[in-house]
């Protein structure tokens, strides 16, 4: 019975450390507030989302995007300002996609951002895993898109992402974008460019923003995307940001791959059995003589 008292505070603690990871769904969708507020668009969305999933979406956690969510945000990034009628792209997360990270884009209406570039974007924020689809009811540029995906990863997990990572990411996919355009390279090759930059500095630790910047010039050139002196300065500034972030996303990557391995293996009341059997060969071990 000493046992028992001394133990079950820890029982309890443990339920309550593990009751959040039980509790999400691993499966999410926002929708931008225009598009919610149209039924028609609202209807289209969704049944774009049908097509490019086998779950039943009425199980996701469906939320709303607002212009003031993506103002946050874009404000300090662009300083643009958004209306309540601009924001209408919508995002689907599913943390079951075991693979790494997969990005689909409809790309009848997302125009600028592709795959590639939402993926980098994503890593900087610490995802590297789960299917992500990406659509509006009408033609977008795709780069305000990027709050409601991290909204939906913010959902599936259980977990807020750290606004200062939020406000790296949404930069990098804007300077993403605006090199596309600059430059005439695709947003794919684009998106390796910085993807490989950031491998680099992260595997040799690099520090110095100069060291950083001798990268850039070396992969562009390799790559064959010419870049100016000021964007080379923009890239590693980009890249040297989503390092230094990393560091605040321990618990957010800890969540994550947490959720992804519940929701993408064993069931829930297998997972539960196991951590009660782990208690149980816990307690056994400490009550035998």
């Amino acid at each position: 019975m000493v046992i028992m008292r001394q133990i079950l505070p820890l029982i309890l603690i443990a339920f309550l450390v593990a009751a959040p990871v039980f509790a999400v769904s691993g499966f999410s969708v926002t929708l931008g507030e225009a598009t919610s507020s149209n039924p028609s668009y609202k209807s289209a969305v969704m049944d774009y989302f049908k097509a490019k999933t086998d779950k039943d979406l009425q199980s996701a956690d469906i939320k709303i995007v607002t212009a003031s969510e993506v103002n946050e945000v874009s404000r300090g990034v662009t300083g643009r300002v958004y209306s309540p009628s601009q924001i209408l792209s919508c995002a689907m997360v599913d943390l079951s996609y075991s693979d790494g990270i997969k990005v689909s884009v409809d790309t009848s209406k997302i125009r600028v951002v592709t795959p590639e570039m939402y993926a980098s974007a994503l890593r900087s924020s610490g995802i590297d895993r789960g299917y992500v689809v990406v659509t509006s009811p009408v033609p977008a540029s795709g780069e305000a898109a990027l709050a409601g995906v991290l909204k939906s990863y913010e959902i599936a997990v259980g977990e807020q992402i750290p606004e200062e990572a939020k406000r790296v990411s949404v930069e990098e996919i804007y300077l993403q974008s605006r090199l596309v355009n600059e430059t005439n390279a695709t947003g794919d090759r684009v998106a390796e460019l910085f993807d490989e930059v950031k491998n680099r500095t992260q595997s040799q630790n690099l520090q110095d923003p100069a060291d950083i910047q001798r990268v850039v010039v070396d992969v562009s050139q390799q790559m064959n995307i010419n870049l100016t002196e000021t964007q080379v300065q923009q890239v590693a500034d980009s890249v040297a940001a989503s390092q230094r972030v990393q560091g605040s996303l321990t618990e957010f990557k800890q969540r994550l791959e947490g959720v992804s391995q519940q929701v993408g293996g064993s069931g829930i009341l297998d997972q539960i059995y196991a951590f009660l059997q782990s208690i149980y060969n816990y307690i056994m071990g400490i009550a035998s003589p």
